[in-house]
């Protein structure tokens, strides 16, 4: 559902959509080309290029292949579940079907619930038992995955670790419905790695390790601390103003609370509908505002940027401004 702040905006928007830009999408299906003619091209030219600078160019991809899939599950730039879903289908991110990430991330987009640990599922939070009942390893483990180098590191591993027990609880419950995606992502991603082995000299172990974990890592950069704790939804959401190559690289989804608002609006408009509409998203977010990822890096290398047990407690206090402003109070108030 989308949530406009004003019958301007919503004016404004409804003349957008009536565009040839819009209409068509095609900065969308340009995306698409660059994307995949990216890809195979660096992977079908991996002898020139050598492997190391291959796999870090395919991550890299990888990764915006993966901001590409989340525009496609928005119902871009076709209204066609079915075209949509080819289109997403290629396992170049490795790690998980496009349909299962579909499932998923419809299901986030319940902002009622958003950061819920049982009912969000990209919830980077815990319930209070489920902490209570983890021994001294895990809980050391959800703090560090809290901190930027953590999520970085961990924050894959616990992903992949939650979709894989999410499938194995279904198929034990007598859930079928995902197995025959699961097969599906299974057999195309048996094939890519045949064909990477077979025809670019890249092995199946450099390809799982060296592009679709690292893809998962940078993708993590994203949704650091994306969402918080707050009494109030809308102040769940955070606007990160990024510097041009992440909001490329991210599509523009570092303006989360407008994609959350305005999940219809195509990646490509997305910071036109930010920057016409800037105060009011900064006071509609609750002041959940970051001067790009370097603030997320720098202020919480490897300092937890929140608790990870969900409380509901408003958590006002966790921005990089915010704890700048603490930073110097402390320093004015020290003898």
């Amino acid at each position: 559902m989308a949530i406009y702040l004003d019958d301007n905006q919503r004016s404004a928007l409804d003349r957008l959509r009536s565009s040839w830009t819009w209409r068509t999408e095609w900065p969308t299906w340009l995306l698409i080309v660059a994307i995949y003619g990216g890809w195979f091209g660096i992977a079908t030219h991996a002898r020139t290029l050598g492997l190391p600078l291959t796999v870090a160019l395919l991550a890299v991809f990888s990764t915006w292949y993966l901001s590409l899939q989340h525009e496609l599950l928005h119902g871009h730039p076709t209204r066609s579940r079915l075209i949509n879903g080819l289109l997403g289908f290629a396992p170049l991110g490795v790690w998980f079907p496009y349909g299962i990430y579909r499932e998923a991330h419809l299901r986030h987009h319940d902002d009622t619930h958003l950061t819920h640990p049982e009912l969000d599922p990209e919830s980077y939070f815990v319930g209070g038992e489920t902490w209570q009942n983890a021994g001294t390893p895990l809980r050391a483990l959800l703090l560090a995955r809290n901190t930027f180098v953590g999520r970085l590191l961990l924050g894959p591993v616990f992903s992949i670790a939650a979709t894989t027990t999410d499938a194995l609880r279904k198929i034990a419950a007598g859930d079928l419905r995902d197995v025959p995606v699961w097969l599906a992502h299974g057999v195309a991603l048996a094939a890519l790695m045949m064909w990477l082995d077979r025809f670019c000299g890249i092995s199946a172990w450099l390809f799982v390790i060296g592009v679709g974990y690292p893809s998962l890592a940078i993708a993590s950069v994203r949704s650091f601390h994306e969402h918080r704790i707050a009494h109030t939804r809308e102040h769940r959401t955070v606007i990160n103003e990024a510097g041009v190559l992440w909001r490329l690289l991210f599509l523009n989804n570092n303006y989360h609370l407008v994609h959350h608002d305005l999940p219809h609006v195509p990646w490509f408009a997305l910071r036109g509908v930010y920057a016409a509409s800037r105060q009011q998203y900064i006071e509609r977010s609750g002041g959940f505002l970051v001067n790009g990822y370097s603030e997320w890096a720098r202020f919480y290398t490897v300092a937890p940027v929140a608790h990870p047990v969900h409380d509901y407690r408003p958590v006002e206090a966790h921005s990089p401004a915010t704890a700048k402003r603490e930073a110097e109070s402390q320093t004015l108030q020290a003898p």
